[in-house]
């Protein structure tokens, strides 16, 4: 049993269990510690200083973020002493900060710039040193020294979660800084672009590469169709940064406020994501027929940070991968060919705009062997969520004042089983309804594969550390591994052992299991983002609150209440086939659906190796 502590703080009575932080103890009472480094179980290293308390009868202040507490403590956490020491630490870190904070991406979203409002700092006493170090402003991940305050943030998200091992700190005293480890360039390191180092950072110092003068300048050329797709996962969170609730930042007020952007036409990703079923699917039943023939896992290839870590970690694993491109570029080759024929349109005059939770995804579209429409990369450009949430900021848009509009068409169609592409295990699941149905010759009951979905007891215990079991699991035949999660589920005479998987970090657990014989499946699903693309590096940030859960919940619900959920009855994906596609895995699918995922390997290796 745990033992209780019992102690004071700002003179309230609080028990807790043994081995609680202060910082811990306190916000059970309601009482906020304030703090710029800490995100519990990641980075509890009190790099910053800033939560310190003061002890009654200690004369050292401590650092609440990692001091336990103790039997009959006594503590104050606004004490003279207390806010004169947090002051001066805060002023000190601002004094090596570029406060430009009118023209920071993270103004208003900035814990440095509320914590030093709340303080009342209006002038820093000490003399400015900031930092500035050269960086390729061309690659879609910006980090800007000048905003670093050395919280160590990204080093730990990306060492401890993801695996990575992309920063790391350079040298010494005042001129600490965090910069690429190994001193090599950013563009020759092993980062995949998941940018969970921007959305776990505290100020402005990491960030997507801006694209949004890219897209006024195509909204502004009167030779320019402007067409837009927006990823299942950001209608979860597009109205979390301007402040909107469930009613005023739905699907259909989304497209309104794309339209009154201007955009010419505005599709739904989900299409896509339905066509990739069926592309998808069709190939793992044809590897199944002939297993003698392929690599075992079949890999999802959605995630271009999944496939980017495999060519640069296990790049013996690249004939594992699935050869169906992204929903994203799917989409693109679509629209400048087939859309483009139907409506009569030159490819060429065609500005295909993604919106997207990725920061990987501005990767994805450039690689120069995406572009099989024969009319310049099939994606021009690539949005985060973030991104669009700033252009409608810049043009004013009030979208509570929107009437809802539908997606266009012939690319706007979409199932439940695209809408759940956006949250682990939803490719997956998608997927095996499909495949179901064309072995079987009927339809499963739409939630017959939701032992791949993570429950919120789950959820908890992975965030927390993962679990080697949980009490949640689902069934004899589920088990949870941290991010991961297993199944068996009957496919014909066939039994499937599938796996879903979110996370690098995990991703790196699951290769190694695979490599040396642990764990054996006939179909694998990674997502390089914790909780999938709710959670992606793209998304809105919220401070030390992560939202992949409650976005994936609302993913959920939204399959649920699709009149169509299974992605073989999307009617316009039965057009697309038979108008111009032929069938799945045909010829034409092939050249413009599908891609050898070598070349990943080839493009890293020729111009960074």
């Amino acid at each position: 049993m745990v033992k209780e502590v019992h102690l004071l703080i700002d003179g309230i009575e609080v028990c807790v269990p043994e081995g609680t932080t202060v910082m811990k103890a306190a916000a059970t009472v309601g009482i906020e510690i304030p703090h710029l480094c800490f995100l519990e179980k990641i980075n509890e290293i009190s790099a910053c200083k800033v939560c310190v308390v003061e002890l009654k009868g200690k004369q050292k202040l401590i650092t609440a973020c990692n001091s336990k507490v103790e039997e009959g403590m006594v503590v104050f956490t606004n004490s003279p002493k207390v806010r004169s020491v947090r002051r001066t630490n805060v002023e000190l870190i601002l004094s090596q900060h570029d406060c430009h904070c009118a023209t920071c991406v993270r103004s208003g979203n900035c814990a440095l710039q509320k914590l030093s409002n709340d303080l009342g700092i209006i002038e820093v006493p000490y003399k400015e040193e900031v930092p500035v170090t050269p960086w390729n402003h061309n690659f879609p991940l910006i980090r800007d020294s000048s905003k670093c305050i050395k919280c160590m943030r990204c080093v730990q998200i990306c060492d401890k979660v993801q695996d990575m091992h992309i920063w790391d700190v350079q040298n010494t005293g005042s001129r600490t800084t965090v910069d690429v480890a190994r001193n090599i360039p950013i563009e020759a390191s092993d980062c995949t672009l998941c940018g969970q180092c921007i959305t776990h950072c505290p100020t402005g110092a990491l960030r997507e590469r801006n694209d949004i003068p890219k897209v006024f300048e195509a909204l502004a050329d009167p030779e320019k169709i402007t067409v837009v797709q927006v990823a299942p996962a950001v209608r979860t969170a597009w109205g979390e940064d301007l402040g909107l609730d469930a009613a005023d930042s739905t699907e259909g007020k989304m497209v309104a406020a794309l339209k009154r952007i201007g955009f010419d036409y505005v599709f739904d990703t989900n299409f896509t994501a339905d066509l990739t079923i069926m592309e998808e699917g069709t190939e793992l039943l044809t590897r199944l027929q002939e297993p003698q023939k392929y690599a075992w896992p079949m890999f999802t290839s959605c995630c271009p940070a999944w496939v980017n870590f495999v060519a640069k970690r296990y790049p013996k694993y690249l004939r594992n991968l699935s050869t169906a491109k992204s929903p994203q570029q799917m989409f693109g080759a679509m629209v400048k060919t087939y859309f483009a024929e139907k409506k009569g349109i030159d490819p060429n005059n065609i500005c295909c705009i993604s919106i997207m939770p990725c920061v990987s995804k501005k990767r994805e579209a450039a690689l120069p062997y995406m572009k099989s429409a024969g009319a310049g990369q099939d994606v021009d450009i690539v949005l985060t969520t973030r991104e669009f949430a700033r252009m409608l900021r810049a043009e004013h848009i009030n979208p509570k004042v929107l009437k809802e509009q539908p997606f266009d068409s012939i690319l706007g169609e979409s199932t439940g089983a695209g809408v759940i592409f956006g949250v682990t295990g939803g490719v997956m699941e998608a997927a095996l309804r499909t495949a179901y149905a064309v072995v079987e010759g009927q339809n499963p009951p739409a939630d017959a594969f939701k032992q791949v979905r993570k429950t919120e007891a789950e959820e908890k215990a992975c965030t927390s550390g993962g679990c080697e079991s949980c009490s949640a699991c689902g069934g004899e035949e589920t088990r949870v591994l941290g991010n991961r999660k297993e199944a068996e589920f009957a496919l014909g005479d066939k039994k499937l052992r599938v796996c879903t998987v979110s996370g690098l970090g995990e991703a790196e657990h699951l290769m190694q299991d695979i490599i040396n014989g642990r764990a054996e499946y006939d179909f694998v699903e990674v997502m390089s983002c914790p909780g999938g693309c709710v959670g992606g590096g793209g998304q809105p940030i919220h401070d030390g609150c992560e939202m992949a859960f409650v976005r994936g919940k609302e993913l959920y619900e939204l399959d649920e209440k699709r009149p169509l959920r299974f992605s073989h009855e999307n009617e316009e994906v039965k057009q697309l086939y038979a108008e111009f596609l032929g069938k799945p895995l045909s010829h034409k699918s092939h050249e413009l659906l599908h891609s050898d995922h070598v070349n990943e390997l080839y493009y890293f290796a020729k111009n960074y190796l």
